[in-house]
């Protein structure tokens, strides 16, 4: 008779030999996807917003990353540890995947910068299989990393079809709209030219549409979207300064203090002990 319990924990102990691997070109931790990316989390967690919605990974799931998108996601280890299975599905792999087996695509109907993928015995059977050429550096053997690319994405369109027309959708980005755009996504610190190809413009396209709806150049409106976010935090929500510069897209936080002085004539740690103060106060009068 077949004993479930005794596959399931030889399954779990083939896969925790596996620490972290990757297969596929490398991802770039920047905050915007380059390339569409598969990921199975071994040990810890992960939280992740792209402007719009958030998301929570934790051991067990299954998801895509989807490229070109911006997104901000925070790693949390178990026992300091954080283990994971990343395959990168780039454009050159997908164009040479549909050579070989030609499929339709249309444009897709959800714009999720994390899709998940349900568990099912082939996902579960093509991790196992993995573990086999795992040499413990990271990376599989090149010689069979390809292939086990194409074995997923082929387990991956059998199980979703629609994915389909997420991977082969290689067309360049429609313009969008700028104004909805970057009232979602003027938190993430990237240059003007990602803005700008993002919307689905050239960089002086942007510039001159950007002008025409905001009434000023995107460089002066996102250093005071920026400050003003961080001062409500600061004042409004008692937040701490030092964890709010990097939210709201700022790099260096003495930068971000002497910016903010300049806007707001006080500092930020200076909001951040008035509100504090007033906190206080409320709370005493409220007793």
């Amino acid at each position: 008779m077949l004993n479930l319990h005794s596959i399931t924990i030889e399954y779990k102990m083939k896969v925790n030999n596996i620490q972290s691997c990757h297969l596929g070109p490398e991802i770039s931790p920047e905050k915007f996807i380059p390339e569409h990316y598969f990921l199975y989390l071994l040990r810890g967690s992960m939280k992740a917003y792209d402007g719009g919605k958030h998301y929570n990974m934790k051991p067990g799931d299954y998801f895509i990353a989807r490229k070109n998108h911006l997104v901000r996601y925070t790693k949390y280890k178990d026992h300091d540890e954080f283990e994971k299975i990343i395959i990168t599905l780039d454009e050159s792999f997908l164009k040479q995947f549909l050579e070989r087996h030609p499929y339709e695509s249309v444009t897709a109907d959800t714009n999720d910068s994390f899709l998940f993928i349900p568990e099912n015995r082939l996902i579960k059977s093509f991790i196992r299989s993995l573990v086999p050429y795992y040499k413990g550096d990271l990376e599989l053997d090149e010689t069979f990393a390809d292939i086990k690319r194409e074995e997923l994405l082929l387990i991956l369109l059998k199980s979703q079809p629609d994915l389909a027309n997420i991977f082969f959708n290689f067309g360049i980005i429609d313009k969008i709209n700028l104004e909805e755009y970057m009232n979602r996504n003027f938190r993430f610190n990237v240059n003007l030219e990602k803005f700008a190809y993002l919307t689905g413009r050239s960089l002086s396209s942007f510039k001159r549409d950007f002008r025409k709806i905001f009434g000023t150049t995107p460089g002066i409106w996102l250093k005071k979207k920026r400050l003003e976010e961080a001062y409500f935090k600061i004042s409004k929500q008692n937040q701490r300064p030092g964890d709010v510069y990097l939210e709201v897209g700022f790099e260096d936080l003495s930068h971000f203090s002497f910016v903010f002085k300049k806007e707001f004539g006080d500092s930020p740690n200076e909001v951040y002990k008035a509100s504090r103060k007033n906190v206080k106060v409320n709370s005493i009068q409220n007793d």
